[in-house]
């Protein structure tokens, strides 16, 4: 008898059943993620912008993904400390963060951060961009950009202006301000946009380029007073608000973006849900609505798209930016 014969078509079903099964338990493993919470990191102190922004999608998300997404705060050394925390996780799944557009200025302005951003993280999703505005205290006799230039002008290196950090759009705000007809205004860094907002609010400074999101139940309680919004178009959230540029300061523009990365290697299909999960947050009536209220641009780009947007942001910072690289420590 031919025992090669007898055995061969059950030897070679046996072994396919065996290639066939690490991919039958991928496809289960990413049917049940996720299956419990998901830490999503956030590289700033609460009370910020982008602490505001990712609370309001994550609860939403958390309703699609069946687990909480439970934000955790981790702010300091402009973003890096939180990001570090982000690459540096295991792949898993259940460690993600919320990148803004800090995660890309750092590139220029730090030639040795503990991660590279293109190797170490990947994109999940662009979710929003988000309007920032240019705040000054009550105190600050201003009610328009043309006053406050001429404030300015006439008390060089009085008024002080807060900065969530260097490289946060309100620091690459200031610069604008400052390059703009010789202006001096003194920046003071804070840990975060909430800190440096809480400044503004005590009057230890008086001016700052802020997130709507940070400010805009002060704005409305009257406690800080916006002058103008600092993108290149009015938003439809303060139409009555005029653009930078439009008010006295041409060329000005200071805005941010948010968006979800993880670490490499986090497996395409959790990647996938991340992404779809996000979209249909996004897409809630609720929660268009609050985000409107914040001016924010909802985008929803897919992982692929974030990944064109982020290299394009690398490139646009390291030739705006590079003459400071190698200043920061």
């Amino acid at each position: 008898m031919n025992l090669s014969r007898v055995f061969s078509v059950p030897v070679a079903l046996v072994a396919g059943l065996l290639c066939a099964a690490p991919a039958q338990a991928a496809d289960a493993s990413a049917s049940s993620y996720p299956s419990r919470a998901i830490r999503l990191i956030v590289a700033y102190p609460p009370g910020g912008g982008t602490d505001v922004i990712a609370r309001i999608v994550a609860q939403k998300m958390s309703d699609g993904l069946g687990k909480q997404l439970v934000v955790d705060n981790r702010g300091g050394a402009d973003t890096i400390i939180g990001t570090d925390l982000v690459a540096k996780a295991t792949p898993d799944g259940y460690t993600i963060g919320m990148a803004t557009s800090t995660l890309t200025i750092n590139t220029a302005l730090y030639p040795k951060l503990p991660y590279n951003v293109t190797r170490d993280l990947a994109p999940a999703t662009l979710q929003v961009k988000g309007l920032y505005v240019l705040v000054v205290h009550p105190s600050v006799p201003a009610k328009s950009m043309g006053e406050l230039i001429e404030l300015i002008k006439s008390s060089p290196g009085k008024y002080n202006a807060a900065n969530a950090g260097p490289g946060s759009p309100s620091h690459l705000g200031l610069a604008q301000i400052n390059a703009y007809q010789g202006l001096k205004v003194v920046g003071i860094n804070y840990k975060g946009a909430g800190p440096a907002a809480s400044s503004v609010l005590s009057g230890e400074t008086q001016i700052m380029v802020v997130s709507m999101p940070t400010v805009i139940q002060q704005i409305q309680a009257g406690r800080l007073r916006a002058l103008a919004v600092t993108t290149t178009k009015r938003s439809p959230s303060v139409p009555d608000l005029p653009t930078a540029a439009e008010a006295g300061l041409p060329g000005f523009e200071a805005s941010n973006w948010y968006g979800l990365i993880v670490p490499t290697g986090t497996p395409k299909s959790y990647v996938t849900r991340l992404h779809e999960e996000s979209r249909k947050a996004l897409a809630d009536p609720t929660v268009k609505q609050r985000l409107l209220e914040l001016g924010a641009d909802i985008v929803s780009s897919t992982p692929e798209e974030f990944a064109v947007f982020i290299r394009a942001e690398i490139t646009k910072w390291a030739k705006l930016l590079g003459d400071t690289a190698g200043k920061q420590e």
